[in-house]
């Protein structure tokens, strides 16, 4: 009896999928998935910094597709697509059998499709952006412009959700530290959304946090599960 409840306290604190490790390919599509926020934001501050008339706290990442080198944005979401939906691709084999098993790869493919329609359909130009755009410029939203605008709602609405559902796998696991940061996150990115209205910079911050906190859950359920071997 006494053997018994030392086995189970042991268990208790060990991963759900501790037992199954995962193969040297969905290591590969998970590590797809750790660099596609990183290197998109990347590219975006990069851009930024560097484009004529390109403001951060008057203009979102989205508008860096416009212009002349609006092509490098542009294949900068394509890229970022293709990474996530890899990445997704890798979750469903990691969190196979697991809590969120099965909704948090389609979710966070969801993500993925969400960046390949922005790259497709571009953002609106305004605020000075592109360069020679006037700076009172709202006008009505083109249908393009609108088509990016719902794909990055649904996106990170898909995110945020896939969080959520992920705190669970997490808690499962007893790793009580990432699945109360899984729940804060999402907060987070919905308070710099509702923030955006009056600072475009709160959006820029809270989309950059959700695919920065995307990586760091992808490489935590990386490094607790060992290669295949043989």
């Amino acid at each position: 009896m006494t053997h018994t409840t030392s086995v189970t306290s042991t268990d208790r604190h060990a991963p759900i999928n501790s037992a199954t490790s995962i193969r040297p390919s969905t290591r590969t599509l998970l590590g797809a998935g750790i660099v596609a926020g990183p290197l998109f934001l990347g590219a975006g501050v990069i851009q930024g910094f560097t484009r004529d008339g390109f403001d951060f706290t008057r203009n979102a990442i989205s508008q860096l597709s416009l212009g002349s080198a609006g092509w490098i944005q542009v294949v900068s979401f394509l890229l970022a697509a293709v990474l996530l939906v890899s990445g997704a691709i890798g979750l469903h084999r990691a969190m196979r059998d697991t809590p969120g098993g099965v909704w948090v790869p389609r979710l966070i493919g969801v993500l993925g499709v969400s960046f390949l329609v922005s790259g497709v359909f571009s953002a609106d130009p305004g605020k000075g952006f592109p360069a020679g755009t006037p700076e009172d410029s709202a006008g009505s939203i083109s249908p393009h412009g609108a088509v990016h605008l719902v794909a990055g709602m649904v996106g990170y609405l898909a995110l945020c959700a896939a969080f959520f559902i992920v705190a669970r796998h997490f808690a499962a696991e007893g790793r009580r530290g990432w699945a109360i940061a899984c729940r804060i996150v999402p907060v987070l990115v919905f308070a710099g959304f509702a923030g955006s209205s009056s600072a475009v910079l709160s959006f820029t911050v809270g989309a950059g946090l959700g695919l920065l906190a995307l990586s760091a859950v992808s490489a935590r359920l990386l490094i607790t599960r060992s290669p295949a071997r043989g």
